[in-house]
């Protein structure tokens, strides 16, 4: 074996311009006498590629000669990886398989220098042993070659500046990551192909015009520049690393949709025939460009970059192609729009499909075609986050147990700015060739249809449209429709404006019953309408059409309910009055439980008194909340405060909570349920108020999903009306409620004992708190008889305050008197007449209690002072208690007896938290 330093004569590969010979070459095919072998290995028995190469004497018919770098002859007969040097290099096999890994990096992450660095550092830190990296262009650069096109066939003389703006862009990021040969040589082409681009543009300037083979020769060039840059970058690292142009190498047909098909069988041969001439284990490869089969430059077009990736992966079977990006993953819904998205750890290839056909922000759906082929996994990674996991797009096995037990639904997407057509007649049902003529009227006009749905009866059929394109498509219909619509066989052909479409997407739909309920279900629940659905039986998704003002509460309601993400409530609180105040404090204390351990989120977004309300978007701050009311508030007004509350279309659900005593707040009831807003309150007045007003509250609130607790309104904190409810809805029958329901004349009686006055009692519970501040409205009765009416009326009794016999404790004289203060100095000269018959009633053993009574076998009720022995349990109260006692057919001769505080600031506003709660498990929270 000898070293030789011979001359050879070589000849440039057919892919290289002879024009474009300067001081280097890309490469160089050598033809050998005998089998080469280099630096002690077989690399050929009868040629070799060089890559790059001096040129030293110019030769006629295109043959030159140049001098090779040392090397030894060999007949030793080996292989070079694969190879046998037995053939010609250019009959080389690209070794395929595992040993690929495909990444592909886009505009972002190559947006300058330094993150064109930090991708040569990924590259070189993968361990695969041969890598194929697509590149998009530098960020924005894509924008801006389309705007050099827009600008010259304007005939827009800033197309020059726009030109010069792309070429200091790349020139200043080449100074910053280059040097020395390498950063001559890219400058060198980089102005070769500014001038190229200038007499362009300049045609197109004259003409005004440019064919579409034209414009993507411009638009790719962005490709061209970051591919060339990156491979400089990976080289200096002394790491083997070629460039490829993949307009060499990838061969599409455009089809008629504005999109192309791979041809694979061409693109496999071309991707050799390159890889036979370019030896590398790192090839960087320009995304977005491609050629047609007549050597046309053209594009991928829309997410052009990816598919270029997975087509590569295809074509080398990669063990997986990964996608870098600037998120950490593929979300379960935008997580713009829902704060709670959780990253996807995996996803099947058919739900990555589908949730980008929705516009999910994952990848086109023709990207996952080639890989799918092939079983080659794509992982969405993250190049600002490397540590995150990204999300793997996979075929699962059959048995999945991971999947199995995650939810059904993989994540939600929306699409907006649609519009729905119906075309609707009785005309239809049984005509063959209807749909077809539907369709093919959408088609003539180039309009994409996003959905389909369509009745069993054939009686109608709708489907969705982008809403720029629905004039064309109505027009289109009703010319095409136009005897049938007059001859009355198909009765409309009706547009629905301003509409939006919800898709839930998963694999495991299919296989998991209660999925649809559980969607509409949640919708509902939100008070969302839908207009139409549509299903196929893969059941990979389901797809429904919304309001577009309902679009993004109607995504975080679902995603609420599938992925227990937190149940937000907006919530507005009325009357920060002593129950309010109290109920805001508890809301402020437990607010961190709730969100850490039952991911429940209460956003209270307003507090309106009489005169000042505070406002706030996101939710105001509990701790500060009577500081900001009194520096920030501003003049109360109802119906601003209503939409600011309900009018959040980020939080899906909406409840107000009315804790005042007032009528005309409890006359808002009504509209508020039927817009959609929950009602929550210990305000008395609507369930007691008129009879018919009640019905209707009730059966608004029965034939809708909102809701309207007053579980308060009875008993404070007492479970009375859920109690109640229980017994009815399992089929008990009331025969008898009784009770003591007032804790402020339970108070008075428990105390109201041996030789104390009435009056001395009365003064005492006011100077407590007990009562109210006239205490003439707990002595009158009228609360306990509103009691007694709204357990009545639960009980399915019709009564009215008016056909209730209530027992004043007020004596009449005093009933005029025109103050607190006037009334408590007069009451003692009335402290006879209640002191002989608590006297009569411990001459009997007996203690008084007042005390209403629903008498549901007689249809009646009544309020008054009663006498009980004193072993029953209406005697051995004490404090402010209350008792309740329901006897019913289940529960006669022992009745079912609830006890417990009944008044008081604290009990009260726990009463009504215990209903938002009981709200936030209704609406999906873990209960």
């Amino acid at each position: 074996m000898a070293t030789l330093k011979p001359s050879f004569t070589v000849s440039p590969p057919p892919n290289i311009n002879p024009i474009g010979f300067g001081c280097f070459l890309p490469q160089c095919l050598v033809r050998l006498p005998k089998p080469l072998c280099f630096r002690g290995r077989v690399i050929s028995t009868t040629s070799i590629v060089f890559p790059k190469f001096r040129r030293t004497i110019g030769g006629g018919g295109g043959l030159i000669r140049c001098e090779l770098p040392d090397f030894h002859l060999s007949a030793t007969a080996s292989t070079v990886e694969g190879v046998s040097t037995e053939n010609s290099l250019d009959q080389v096999q690209i070794p395929k398989g595992e040993m690929w890994s495909v990444h592909k990096f886009g505009g972002t992450c190559v947006g300058n220098s330094q993150r064109i660095r930090n991708v040569a550092e990924v590259i070189i830190n993968d361990n695969s042993e041969r890598k194929l990296v697509v590149v998009s262009a530098m960020s924005k650069v894509t924008d801006m070659m389309y705007d050099l096109l827009r600008k010259a066939q304007s005939r827009d003389d800033s197309y020059l500046s726009a030109l010069e703006a792309v070429l200091e862009k790349h020139r200043l990021t080449a100074r910053d990551l280059l040097d020395g040969d390498d950063l001559a040589s890219f400058l060198s082409h980089l102005h070769n192909d500014i001038s190229n681009l200038k007499a362009m543009l300049r045609a197109m300037y004259i003409a005004g015009h440019a064919s579409e083979s034209f414009s993507d020769f411009v638009a790719g060039h962005g490709e061209l520049w970051s591919a060339q840059m990156l491979s400089y970058v990976v080289r200096k690292t002394g790491l083997e690393c070629k460039w490829m142009d993949t307009r060499d190498v990838l061969i599409v047909n455009p089809t008629s949709s504005n999109q192309v098909d791979p041809d694979f069988g061409e693109s496999e041969k071309r991707l050799e025939k390159w890889f036979s001439r370019n030896l590398s284990k790192i090839i960087i490869a320009t995304g977005f460009i491609a050629s047609t089969p007549q050597n046309i430059p053209t594009t991928l077009k829309r997410d052009g970059s990816d598919f270029s990736a997975a087509i590569m992966g295809a074509l080398l079977r990669a063990r997986k192609v990964t996608i870098w990006t600037d998120v950490d993953g593929v979300y379960s819904a935008d997580p713009r729009k829902v704060n709670e998205a959780v990253i996807l750890k995996t996803l099947s290839y058919q739900e990555a499909w589908e949730m980008s056909y929705f516009g999910a922000n994952v990848l086109h759906p023709r990207t996952i075609i080639p890989v799918m082929r092939y079983n080659i996994p794509i992982v969405i990674r993250n190049i600002f986050n490397l540590s995150a996991p990204g999300t793997i797009i996979c075929q699962p096995p059959e048995d999945d147990c991971d999947l199995i037990l995650t939810t059904p639904v993989k994540g939600f997407a929306i699409i907006d700015n649609l519009a729905l057509i119906n075309v609707e007649g009785t005309g239809m049902a049984g005509v063959p060739g209807t749909a077809s003529d539907i369709f093919g009227a959408v088609k003539d006009v180039g309009a994409n249809v996003i959905m389909i749905s369509q009745a069993s009866s054939e009686h109608s059929v709708c489907f969705a449209v982008p809403e720029k394109e629905v004039n064309a498509v109505s027009e289109a219909l009703r010319s095409r429709f136009s005897e049938a619509l007059q001859a009355g066989r198909l009765s409309q052909i009706e547009v629905i404006p301003n509409c939006s479409i919800l898709a839930a997407v998963g694999q495991k739909m299919a296989s998991t019953p209660g999925v649809s309920c559980t969607l509409f279900s949640a919708l509902a629940k939100a008070n969302i309408n839908v207009r139409a659905i549509s299903q196929g039986c893969s059941e990979y998704n389901v797809t429904v059409v919304i309001k577009r003002e309902d679009s993004v509460k109607a995504l975080r309601a679902v995603h609420s309910r599938f992925f227990l993400s937190r149940t937000t409530l907006a919530m507005g609180i009325i009357g920060p009055g002593l129950i309010g105040a109290t109920l805001l404090d508890q809301l402020r204390d437990q607010a961190g439980v709730l969100k850490q351990e039952f991911n429940i989120d209460l956003r209270v977004l307003g507090i309106t008194g009489s005169k000042t309300m505070l406002l706030s978007d996101i939710g105001i701050d509990l701790s500060r909340w009577r500081e900001l009311l009194s520096e920030k508030g501003t003049e109360a007004n109802m119906d601003k405060f209503t939409q600011q509350v309900h009018g959040n279309h980020f939080i899906p659900n909406t409840v107000l909570v009315d804790c005042t005593a007032d009528s005309a707040i409890a006359s808002n009831y009504y509209d508020w349920l039927r817009k959609g807003i929950h009602v929550i309150t210990p305000n008395k007045k609507a369930n007691s108020g008129p009879l018919d007003q009640y019905l209707k509250l009730r059966d608004l609130q029965r034939k809708s999903y909102t809701h309207y607790f007053y579980e308060a309104t009875v008993g404070a904190g007492l479970p009375i009306i859920s109690t109640l409810r229980g017994l009815l809805e399992t089929g008990d029958k009331i025969l008898r409620i009784e009770g003591i329901c007032s804790g402020t004349l339970s108070y008075l009686f428990n105390n109201f004992v041996g030789d104390r006055s009435f009056s001395e009692v009365v003064a005492e519970a006011k100077k407590a708190g007990f009562t109210e501040p006239d205490p003439r409205d707990d002595l009158s009765g009228t609360d306990v008889a509103r009691k007694v009416i709204i357990l009545a009326r639960e009980s399915g009794l019709r009564l009215d305050l008016a056909d209730l016999p209530v027992r004043s404790l007020v004596p009449e004289p005093l009933k005029g008197c025109a103050s607190a203060e006037e009334f408590m100095a007069k009451l003692p000269q009335y402290d006879e007449d209640l002191a002989k018959e608590r006297l009569e009633a411990e001459n009997s053993g007996e203690v008084l209690r007042y005390v209403g009574v629903v008498d549901a076998v007689n249809e009646k009720g009544t309020v008054e002072l009663r006498r009980y022995k004193k072993d029953h349990p209406f005697a051995q109260l004490a404090g402010s208690d209350n008792i309740i006692a329901f006897t019913t057919t289940r529960y006669k001769d022992h009745p079912l007896i609830v006890r417990g505080p009944g008044a008081g600031a604290q009990v009260t506003a726990g009463g009504i938290f215990s209903d938002i709660l009981r709200l936030a498990s209704y609406l999906g929270a873990p209960s």
